[in-house]
């Protein structure tokens, strides 16, 4: 076999075993490395070797714990489209950093379509999403329109 050939079945092999530490962490961030190496099929230490490469080139860009909204006080879920009077730079930083000092909003997307904005809301109960509705989100003065949608159920979160 020639040498070019291996090194392509050698990065083939590297990018799987890649793929099958990600997958592992994302959905198990506190497995040992001596568990995960034994997963993947690599000595501890070479395992551990490629998850600091991965977390280095910013692959991995952190760990974190996740929470079940409804024990934590947070069992309203909404997700929030908004759109913006204004379609500038300006608007979106005004906006984006007005969504940043909102406890309530766990993520905020910029995205395409016919609106500017996807937010997920966590709110105590309707009152309090309520609240923020009317306190937060319809004081930011670029937003036109806001849209809820209030989750009933999520039979698939990936997330978790």
């Amino acid at each position: 076999m020639r040498s070019d050939a291996i090194f392509l079945q050698s990065m083939t092999t590297n990018d799987l075993i890649n793929d099958r530490i990600l997958h592992i962490l994302a959905r198990e961030g506190r497995i040992s490395n001596l568990d995960l190496s034994a997963r993947v099929g690599l000595s501890p230490s070479a395992c551990l070797r490629r998850v600091q490469e991965l977390e280095r080139r910013g692959v991995i860009r952190g760990y974190r714990a996740v929470l079940d909204p409804a024990k934590a006080g947070r069992g309203y879920v909404v997700y929030v489209a908004v759109g913006l009077s204004d379609h500038t730079k300006a608007a979106q930083d005004r906006f984006e950093r007005a969504m940043a000092a909102a406890p309530e909003v766990v993520e905020c997307h910029n995205i395409a379509g016919a609106f500017e904005y996807l937010l997920r809301v966590e709110a105590r109960d309707l009152a309090a999403y309520k609240a923020f509705h009317t306190e937060v989100l319809g004081t930011v003065p670029v937003v036109r329109s806001i849209t809820s949608y209030i989750v009933m159920g999520s039979p698939k979160d990936a997330r978790v």
